[in-house]
């Protein structure tokens, strides 16, 4: 006899959820023969305990008895094979390498959160910092860090004045280590950023509830922090608490490479044939796996549930979407799924922050889905990355070098078509710049020689501040604000894959030095709103003399900022510059200074310079200024 339907109905959710004494799950499966859940002391697929098929391929059951922590997995019988399979929607697997996982069953409840209230910046506001979990508080010949791992840097990550985390995936993927773009297991978070020891999670629980206590919330207890969900959830939660959003990286317009029999990869066992017949997938691949059918409307669910599943059980406050541009051009409908995904997400959490990787960049991607565009809040832009790297690798030719700060200037502007700055993720590192297969990191851009060398920070300070300064949502890569230079791996044995936090922690000069400038300019930009705003005009490039100087201020309400930067090896002074308006603009900012912090031979302005009347550069008033060089400098109106 097959297994009852209680609190079984149309809208029973998919995967495993408890009711009652029990728990109903609920798999699709359209070309199956059979479908049974095994669990623990019924492993075998007997009679007892076999789903039963009902419309659309959707096999259901109730199998009572089963609660928050218990092991199930599906045997599924087929027309081309018959074995068991991991149920795709899987909240959690077990620790065990992927083939022999099995999915645990839990309770979305189970966690106490403590971040009632909790808004995310708005997104104008955004700062984000992206981050590797697995990178982490890592060691050579070491384990992967951890989602807790996280929070042992989490008043480095404060104290640097981000707003936003945004973590590489964290799907369970099959290999023992990686960037996250491989998942298989997209509901599970990875089970090797999980602390499973006993002993490490009793001081991870300390870890965790110190934070608690200083927000002013009550502790968790060790069974609390039990798995991975949980501890991702720990993650949010203390983070929400101390002022942090947490965003994350999904990937929806492929899965894989690393299949195994047991995976979502011709789930329902059908006869093996072109890709096309895996139910999930097309036969088109990408980065070495399959784009998802987006045609099919179970697929599709399945990736918007998931979406829903972290912004509601998780409660992280947006994502960022990897190549959704594969989603659109290698499978049909994926424009459609991008709106249906979008219209959704924004239905269940208004305030999340909708970001899409779309090459090259689309003001489609980004309009509403009634203009018929994909519906994303913003995308990133590599236009501003581009120009600046390359800028940087110029200017380490020497001083005689030709250094396209036109092209700096182009980028610094608003990307074409874009309605809005804060619509464009902004950044000159990230996960796809610094691996050692793509390209070195700004540091051994600026000096390849010696990337703790004075061109190397100095050109570094300039590159960092323009990103901070310029228009747009800004993201920094983990370990740019220490003026990281070794290519980042998620490797463990390579070095690449242990941040500076040595160097940072015993005090080194050079990293603290430059982690303090990119500190005070984060402060400088959260004080200035005129730096956050819509306006810029780059009224100023001085291709020879490598120097650009552009104007930021809020529309409508004034906040002036003017910025000069020079890549320029020579200080120059009495040098002749546009201002907004005449009168004294104070220096608020000088990079120079963050050179041997505080940098006893700084040249700068005295504090500040006195514009008069006679205009010029298109402005109505300018000022005499020196600029250091190799530095960024910023004045406001006093």
């Amino acid at each position: 006899m097959a297994l009852p339907q209680h609190h079984v109905w149309p809208g029973t959710p998919m995967g495993a959820t408890l009711a009652g004494t029990g728990a109903t799950i609920r798999l699709w499966a359209p070309r199956a023969r059979a479908v049974h859940v095994c669990y623990h002391g019924h492993w075998a697929p007997v009679e007892d305990n076999r789903l039963s098929r009902g419309p659309a391929g959707h096999w259901t059951g109730f199998v009572d008895g089963l609660r928050d922590g218990s092991q199930y997995k599906l045997w599924v019988v087929g027309d081309g094979s018959t074995g068991f399979k991991r149920d795709p929607r899987a909240r959690e697997l077990t620790p065990d390498p992927v083939p022999l996982a099995n999915g645990i069953v839990r309770d979305p409840g189970s966690y106490p959160w403590h971040d009632a209230g909790f808004r995310p910046p708005a997104f104008h506001e955004l700062v984000i910092y992206q981050l590797h979990v697995g990178s982490m508080s890592v060691t050579p010949g070491h384990d992967v860090g951890t989602f807790l791992d996280v929070l042992g840097r989490l008043d480095h990550l404060l104290a640097l004045g981000v707003n936003a985390l945004q973590l590489l995936p964290v799907a369970e993927f099959p290999t023992s280590t990686s960037l996250g773009y491989n998942g298989t297991d997209l509901y599970s978070p990875e089970q090797r950023y999980a602390v499973q020891d006993p002993a490490a999670l009793e001081s991870a629980r300390d870890l965790v509830n110190r934070y608690l206590t200083r927000g002013g919330r009550s502790g968790l207890t060790t069974g609390q922090l039990q798995g991975g969900a949980n501890q991702l959830k720990a993650l949010v939660d203390v983070c929400h608490l101390h002022g942090l959003a947490v965003l994350v990286d999904v990937v929806y317009n492929h899965a894989g490479p690393g299949f195994d029999d047991e995976s979502l990869y011709f789930l329902d066992r059908a006869p093996a044939g072109d890709n096309n017949n895996s139910l999930y997938f097309t036969d088109q691949g990408w980065v070495g796996g399959l784009v998802f059918a987006y045609w099919n409307g179970d697929v599709r669910q399945f990736l918007i549930d998931n979406a829903v599943l972290l912004a509601t059980e998780f409660h992280v406050d947006g994502f960022r979407y990897d190549a959704m541009d594969v989603a659109v051009h290698q499978s049909g409908d994926g424009w459609g799924f991008c709106q249906d995904l979008t219209s959704t997400v924004r239905f269940v959490k208004p305030e999340a922050v909708q970001v899409a990787e779309y090459w090259p960049v689309d003001p489609r991607a980004v309009r509403s889905t009634l203009e018929q565009g994909a519906g994303f809040d913003a995308c990133w832009d590599d236009g501003l990355r581009d120009a600046v790297r390359a800028a940087v690798a110029q200017a380490s030719a020497g001083r005689d070098a030709a250094v396209d700060m036109d092209r700096v200037a182009r980028n610094l502007r608003r990307p074409g078509g874009m309605r809005d700055a804060w619509r464009s993720v902004r950044y000159i590192e990230s996960h796809d710049e610094v691996r050692p297969d793509r390209g070195p990191r700004v540091p051994v851009l600026a000096d390849s020689s010696d990337p703790r060398s004075w061109y190397a920070r100095s050109r570094s300070r300039v590159a960092t501040g323009l990103l901070l300064t310029a228009p747009g949502i800004p993201m920094l890569f983990m370990g740019q604000e220490m003026l990281e230079a070794t290519p980042w791996t998620d490797d463990v044995n390579r070095a690449g894959n242990v941040l500076s936090w040595a160097r940072l922690d015993s005090g080194d000069e050079v990293v603290t030095d430059f982690l303090v400038f990119v500190q005070e300019l984060l402060r400088i930009r959260r004080d200035h709103p005129g730096l956050r705003g819509e306006g810029i005009n780059v009224f100023h490039v001085h291709q020879d003399g490598r120097v650009i100087a552009f104007h930021r201020w809020v529309e409508g309400a004034g906040d002036d900022v003017v910025v000069l930067a020079s890549l320029s090896e020579t200080t120059r002074t009495g040098y002749r510059i546009g201002m907004p308006r005449p009168g004294r603009w104070a220096e608020v900012f000088n990079s120079d200074v963050y050179d041997n912090w505080i940098n006893p031979h700084v040249a700068g302005n005295a504090g500040s310079v006195w514009a008069d009347g006679a205009g010029m550069h298109g402005m109505p008033a300018a000022a005499t200024v020196t600029i250091p060089p190799n530095a960024i400098v910023l004045f406001t109106a006093a």
